[in-house]
């Protein structure tokens, strides 16, 4: 399962995740993380450069890109909850803390 989370350069989740300079991807397979790849994605530079469509689609790209599943976040606005319930991703809201074990505790919901 691959689960993107938004992360700060220490490895806590960030509180943003349209806004998210950083996005970790963390392949979990049988309650460890086999594979965690941190990707520096500028959304907190590129959010208000063009449409806020346009934003959605780079976030999709990304998602798709990466075989995300799920994403877990401490917030999300209600369009890109929209979107990613029509892409199949999973959202699970309230995450805090260290982004490892925040992937491990969202890939047993």
């Amino acid at each position: 399962m691959h689960i993107a989370i938004p992360v700060t350069t220490g490895g806590a989740v960030d509180h943003s995740w349209g806004r998210a300079p950083r996005v970790a991807v963390a392949d979990v397979q049988d309650g460890a993380v086999v594979d965690w790849q941190a990707f520096e994605v500028g959304w907190d530079r590129l959010h208000d450069e063009g449409t806020e469509g346009g934003h959605h689609a780079r976030v999709a790209r990304f998602l798709q890109e990466h075989e995300v599943t799920r994403v877990a976040v401490d917030h999300m606005g209600p369009g890109m909850t929209e979107m990613l319930r029509r892409m199949g991703i999973a959202v699970v809201l309230g995450a805090a803390g260290d982004a490892r074990q925040v992937a491990l505790d969202a890939a047993e919901l």
